[in-house]
């Protein structure tokens, strides 16, 4: 925090934020690090504020560093501040007569310097005076001995003396030993409002430890669990709370001078640009700066600060430290924002609690900056906003709640997706999908069929269907609809597919200039023959999406995410719900259904496909009932494995027959069609065994490349000997992939 001109030392200032009180404190110029469990004469200063507002939230000791005390703390300080009080307004025990002058003398130092900077002590030594005054005087002083006794009995009933008496044995006054687990504030960078608990938790098992990001911007993170708690603890220490007085120093001022050069609302429109533009005039201030104030910067320390500065500037602070956790799935920041410490979804850890303390005027301004990236409300009127947010090509959904929706303020729920994208062979190395399943999909994908993938929040519905989008030929044009921006577009388009998104207007709102998601479908319809995939099925957007299918406009694959969790809900949720005719919900040939698995204990949850079904299209009213769903494929909970139904083994797949019947070598034969998808989770499962030596035979490049060879060479051995022989075209798709795996060795 910057003081007003002419504020003097120790001079403080109480700032509202969101519903707390902050009392900043100046402690620049102080030759000492602040302390409030070190320094004696800094707790009676503290405590000298608290008398006078002592409906303060938190203190905040200023300097290069913020020290933070959090609201426990700050209520132990003010109850010791109100015990004070009373003492001199109401026992006014600095007036008393008929007090012998050396009784007097101490009276007046335990409540006017030993309360204030060390009431521990205090109550140490007014507990010994009494029991003195008890034994050893002749005479008692019943006036002086009720005084000492009211200075015991108040600091016996407080929080402070409480927490500590069990400790007290052999404590000598003027030691402060005892204060330093009491007193252990959050230590932040003065250029950042969001505290960090720099210290890890007592009484905590370290579980696992690795490190983020690059070089000398690496951050740390420890993974911790305390003996009575089900969450981990997730400590993280970013770069910037690393940095010396200098550095912290040149930031303060250089964000200072940054902040009177806000950027326009336009020029979010291109983040990237703007960051870069940012990054430029930051390093070259802080520069100017180093020089003037004679430090010395090499050139990787300027590049780092430079990018902190961005950062915490125009960007999203320690929520982009964040993001860099590959291990991350959720970033959750709950209502009151600077009361709760941010919430994350590990991959391995699931749910932990986090050492950040967001503060009210950082998540404001997040707000502020989300509004203008996207486009889109966020108010009184408009509570909910859904976007995006891409930082150092890592991308994430954001969602917004604010009052009155949320009647405690902002809430942010932040879905970090994979850098890279998620594909068909990735999932089937950690378990959420077989090979079979993997092959199944590959075969419904170019046999151009329609599919809904279903599932409940934090699924992978989503990532499954982008997954799926790899497995499409890029001979194909490609339509994506979306509300939000999830799917992997920009690595499709990378790849050299004829991919076009459409963003629409999301659900929620009502009133935009961004088109209606059920005229994008329909749009989508005069842009040619082309694969259609839509981001999330949620509204009036589902009878577009089924005219479109019923009209066979598409000749190729329709795709979709939807939530549900059986095809019967997907139904009940599609006709009932959205209003879409029964007939039109034949359109669909097949639901795939993933959901969280989770362990006995309750503790961890894995993703799973637990059910691939097809629907029939000879029923009428009730699918269920009428047995228009048919399971080709079920999760076995015993096994955690996703198996064939007897339907599937047997060829009684109505949606299987129907693409072979379009297929001259198939048609008729089902053995052929097994045998096809059999190949396709032969080479996936292929695949996955040489991804453990070499992780880029599953990412979506090589998988590209190799579904290419796979047609291919599938063309060149029915053209060659006039049938799809499976063995021999996994033999030279096998000689293919030694091939490329020795190129990339060399």
């Amino acid at each position: 925090m910057l003081f007003k001109t002419g504020t003097k030392l120790f001079g403080y200032e109480v700032v509202k934020e969101g519903q707390e009180n902050l009392m900043y404190i100046n402690c620049f110029g102080y030759a000492l690090v602040p302390s409030i469990s070190d320094d004696a004469a800094m707790m009676a200063r503290v405590i000298d504020n608290l008398i006078e507002n002592p409906g303060t939230s938190r203190v905040i000791l200023s300097q290069q560093k913020n020290y933070v005390y959090s609201h426990e703390e700050t209520q132990i300080l003010i109850e010791v501040a109100n015990i004070y009080t009373y003492l001199i307004r109401e026992e006014r025990i600095l007036g008393m007569e008929n007090i012998r002058n050396d009784k007097l003398g101490m009276l007046n130092y335990l409540t006017l310097t030993l309360l204030r900077s060390d009431p521990i002590g205090c109550y140490v030594m007014a507990n010994r005076l009494i029991r003195e005054e008890k034994t050893l005087s002749r005479i008692k002083d019943s006036e002086y001995l009720r005084r000492l006794s009211k200075i015991y009995e108040l600091l016996d009933k407080s929080s402070l003396i409480r927490s500590v008496k069990d400790r007290l044995a052999g404590f000598k006054v003027g030691t402060r030993q005892i204060y330093y687990n009491l007193f252990r504030p959050d230590v932040l960078p003065n250029f950042t409002f969001t505290r960090l608990v720099s210290e890890l938790p007592m009484d905590a098992e370290i579980i696992d430890e690795y490190s983020i990001g690059q070089g000398e911007e690496k951050s740390d993170v420890t993974i911790l669990k305390k003996k009575d708690e089900v969450k981990h603890f997730y400590h993280i220490m970013p770069p910037e709370f690393k940095l010396d007085e200098d550095s912290l120093m040149l930031l303060d001022i250089a964000k200072q001078v940054l902040l009177e050069h806000r950027p326009r609302a336009e020029e979010f429109l291109d983040p990237d640009r703007m960051r870069q533009v940012f990054f430029n005039i930051a390093r070259d201030l802080l520069t100017e700066l180093a020089q003037s104030k004679r430090i010395n910067l090499d050139y990787k320390e300027l590049l780092k600060l430079a990018r902190i500065l961005v950062r915490y500037t125009v960007g999203f602070g320690l929520i982009e430290i964040l993001l860099l956790d590959d291990k991350l799935q959720d970033i959750v920041i709950n209502a009151p924002i600077g009361l709760t410490q941010i919430f994350v979804r590990h991959a391995d850890y699931d749910e932990c609690v986090t050492n950040i303390m967001p503060s009210q005027e950082d998540a404001e301004s997040w707000a502020a900056k989300f509004r203008m990236i996207s486009g889109r409300p966020l108010d009184e009127a408009h509570p909910v906003l859904d976007t995006e947010l891409t930082v150092q090509n890592i991308s994430a959904r954001v969602s917004i709640i604010q009052e009155p929706l949320s009647p405690y303020g902002l809430a942010y729920a932040i879905r970090r997706f994979r850098e890279k994208p998620w594909t068909l062979p990735l999932f089937v190395k950690i378990g959420m999908m077989s090979p079979l399943a993997a092959g199944l999909f590959s075969f419904l994908i170019d046999g151009s069929r329609t599919m809904l993938i279903a599932g409940t929040r934090s699924s992978g519905k989503t990532s499954l269907l982008g997954s799926l989008l790899f497995e499409l030929m890029p001979k194909y044009r490609v339509i994506v609809i979306e509300d939000t921006l999830e799917l992997p577009v920009e690595a499709l388009r990378k790849l050299g597919y004829d991919v076009q998104r459409m963003k629409v207007r999301a659900a929620l709102l009502k009133e935009t200039t961004e088109v209606a998601a059920d005229e994008g479908i329909r749009t989508s319809l005069r842009l040619g023959d082309s694969v259609l995939i839509i981001g999330e099925v949620r509204s009036l957007e589902a009878k577009a999406l089924y005219e479109a299918m019923r009209v066979g406009a598409l000749a190729n694959t329709v795709a979709g995410t939807i939530h549900g969790a059986s095809p019967y809900a997907i139904f009940d949720r599609v006709v009932n719900d959205l209003q879409v005719p029964v007939t039109s919900f034949k359109a669909t040939d097949i639901i795939a259904v993933a959901n969280p698995i989770k362990s006995p204990d309750g503790m961890h949850s894995w993703r799973r496909l637990v059910q691939i079904s097809e629907v029939r299209k000879n029923w009428k009213e009730d699918p269920l009932a009428e047995k228009g769903f048919v399971d080709l494929m079920k999760y076995n909970a015993e096994k955690d494995e996703l198996e064939p139904t007897d339907e599937l083994i047997n060829g009684e797949s109505e949606t299987l027959k129907s693409i072979a019947g379009n297929v001259k070598e198939w048609a008729g034969n089902w053995d052929a069609i097994w045998d096809n998808i059999q190949l396709r989770a032969k080479i996936k499962e292929t695949l996955v065994r040489h991804g453990d030596k070499i992780p880029d035979l599953l990412e979506a490049p090589f998988i590209v490349k190799s579904n290419n060879a796979f047609h291919n060479l599938s063309d060149s051995v029915l053209r060659e000997h006039g049938s799809l022989d499976s063995k021999r075209i996994f033999e030279e798709w096998n000689e293919w992939l030694r091939r490329e795996i020795k190129r990339a060795k060399v």
